[in-house]
């Protein structure tokens, strides 16, 4: 063999090893990535309203149906009424006297009892009556995540809890950012 072939060989095999080093680490940093530490994870909370129907049977009072808007029977029980006492006082014209006011004393009083008993007259019905209530709940809607690379921290949102650490692309973190 001549020194140039021993030369070749030598400087091919060197060069074959140092190619290989640089596959293996090309590779295993291929293979293992690089990552970010996780230093710290807070939850992003959002409260949830959830809306419920709520429906009961109450007693509802109400005045009844008036069967005698004009309140002619009262008028006319408290004027006959009326007229019977007036009819009991005075003689001559002081006794006519007597009745017409007995009957028009007697009239009104019969309209305004008749009217208060009428308005006190109420009715019991039951009324279904609903209302919206709402419970309230909270749920996770992601991650504010703090990492470290090379000694320098920083911040992304997540939309899913990460492990101890964060794959890297380009020496940021490889997810799917959650905006908020």
């Amino acid at each position: 063999m001549n020194a140039s072939m021993i030369k070749g060989v030598v400087i091919g095999s060197a060069a074959a090893v140092v190619i290989a080093a640089g596959a293996v680490t090309g590779y295993e940093n291929y293979a293992s990535g690089r990552y970010a530490e996780v230093v710290a994870v807070d939850e992003i909370r959002e409260k949830i309203r959830t809306p419920h129907e709520e429906c009961r049977d109450i007693p509802v009072r109400s005045q009844a149906p008036v069967q005698d808007q004009n309140r002619i029977a009262g008028t006319v029980i408290g004027g006959v009424v009326g007229g019977l006492l007036g009819n009991q006082i005075g003689r001559g014209n002081g006794h006519t006297l007597a009745t017409v006011a007995g009957v028009a004393a007697g009239g009104y009083a019969g309209n305004t009892i008749q009217k208060q008993m009428q308005s006190n007259d109420t009715v019991t019905r039951t009324e279904h009556q609903c209302t919206t209530r709402y419970s309230v709940s909270e749920r996770v809607t992601g991650y504010d995540v703090t990492y470290r690379v090379d000694n320098q921290i920083g911040h992304v949102r997540m939309g899913e809890k990460p492990g101890k650490r964060i794959p890297l692309k380009d020496g940021k973190p490889e997810i799917e950012s959650v905006n908020g």
